[in-house]
């Protein structure tokens, strides 16, 4: 089991390499094609759009076919996209590169961490997904860092030729190993006896996945208010060119650290939902305090504490949503996650350009936008706490 975990948490680590090693390029390629700013922006923000949909997609497949299955279709698939990024000579092309490689890229994620959640035991899920966390923060660093350098030593063409072969090698990797993905009979008629409809609504309907898909809506806005407005502070400051990178570099180890340290026994020992108000509160701290942060030590400080509640919210969430919904919906679960997660990263960068581009007013907006919904789901969580103690013991005041 040990081994297979640690393949899993490498196939982890290849499909985020997938978004990290593309995302610092897609700007400076369109407007190499001779793209306009509209057109830019476009290009970058379509690969999320799109993205969305392949997680819904992955989602239905994942349960009806297995997880394995749609992970090496989605590897497989993606791998030959990635090359057509080589031949692409004008802005409308790389817009269609994009939407189909949002639509493969979407069936990678949710079909990896299918099957990490069913090689791990109920009594160890948290700890799983923190270490799954590692890999995703290991891939955001190192992801832009090979980007970089194989732009500047081989040319964009080259890095999309490595990106490739890299997901064809995570093929392999699914082809020759075991994730104890087979579906029982039960499963299979249980699957058999929903419709598409009822399956999808029975994961929304579920109060604790619903908070799930909130939480990484919520983690990914603020991600999203960050990759917005930390370049242009860093730039506004004067401060070096790297300076951004370093300091999301530095979010990016600290979280590393706490998933991979002893502390990932609390992920087991601690309630989801206790971890995740933790990480909320720091993470809307940490907006708050950065938007008011004028030197490159204090903003290097707040990072990091932004990294601690990333490492507490990040694999809660994900425990939260494995540990609650069937296991012949966990595929759905994970794909309607995975949707959330990109659309808060569109509404926290282009949502929050559109208001302002003022970057430390857009980080208070985030911030406060996180305040009052959290407050607000937290209030409804107690509240379907005491109705639910009132249900069960009616003499309970």
């Amino acid at each position: 089991m040990p081994k297979t975990k640690w393949l899993l948490n490498t196939l982890v680590l290849i499909c985020f390499m997938d978004l990290f090693i593309q995302l610092p390029v897609m700007g400076p390629l369109a407007l190499s094609l001779g793209a306009g700013s509209f057109q830019i922006g476009l290009a970058v923000g379509m690969y999320s759009l799109t993205n969305m949909v392949g997680n819904m997609l992955a989602g239905f497949w994942i349960d009806r076919y297995g997880g394995k299955r749609v992970l090496l279709t989605g590897l497989i698939v993606t791998a030959g996209i990635l090359l057509l990024y080589t031949v692409v000579r004008q802005p409308a092309e790389l817009l269609a590169v994009r939407v189909l490689h949002g639509l493969s890229g979407g069936l990678l994620v949710p079909s990896v961490f299918t099957l990490v959640s069913r090689v791990s035991s109920a009594r160890d899920q948290g700890r799983s997904m923190a270490h799954s966390g590692a890999a995703v923060g290991v891939a955001a660093i190192l992801g832009p860092a090979l980007a970089g350098i194989l732009k500047a030593s081989a040319g964009l063409d080259w890095l999309f030729v490595v990106a490739s072969a890299l997901l064809v090698a995570g093929g392999v990797l699914v082809v020759f190993g075991k994730y104890g993905d087979r579906q029982t009979r039960h499963e299979d008629l249980n699957a058999s006896s929903t419709t598409t409809k009822q399956a999808f609504i029975a994961t929304l309907r579920n109060e604790s996945a619903a908070m799930a898909y909130y939480g990484a809506f919520a983690l990914m806005f603020a991600m999203g208010a960050l990759t917005y407005s930390l370049p242009l502070k860093a730039e506004a400051l004067g401060l070096p060119d790297q300076a951004a990178g370093l300091m999301l570099s530095v979010f990016g180890v600290v979280a590393i650290s706490l998933f991979l340290l002893p502390s990932n026994r609390w992920f087991d020992r601690i309630s989801p939902l206790r971890l995740c108000t933790a990480g909320g509160v720091i993470v809307i701290f940490s907006l708050t305090s950065l938007s008011m942060v004028g030197q490159q030590a204090g903003m290097f400080a707040v990072m990091a504490v932004y990294g601690l509640g990333f490492a507490l919210l990040f694999p809660s969430l994900n425990a939260l949503l494995v540990g609650h919904v069937d296991p012949e919906h966990k595929g759905k679960a994970f794909g309607m996650f995975y949707a959330f997660f990109s659309l808060g990263v569109v509404a926290g960068s282009s949502g929050l350009s559109v208001f302002t581009g003022d970057y430390d007013l857009a980080l208070r907006l985030a911030a406060g936008f996180l305040l009052v919904s959290c407050s607000g789901v937290g209030i409804w969580a107690v509240r379907r706490k005491r109705r639910e103690i009132r249900r069960i013991n009616p003499s309970a005041n």
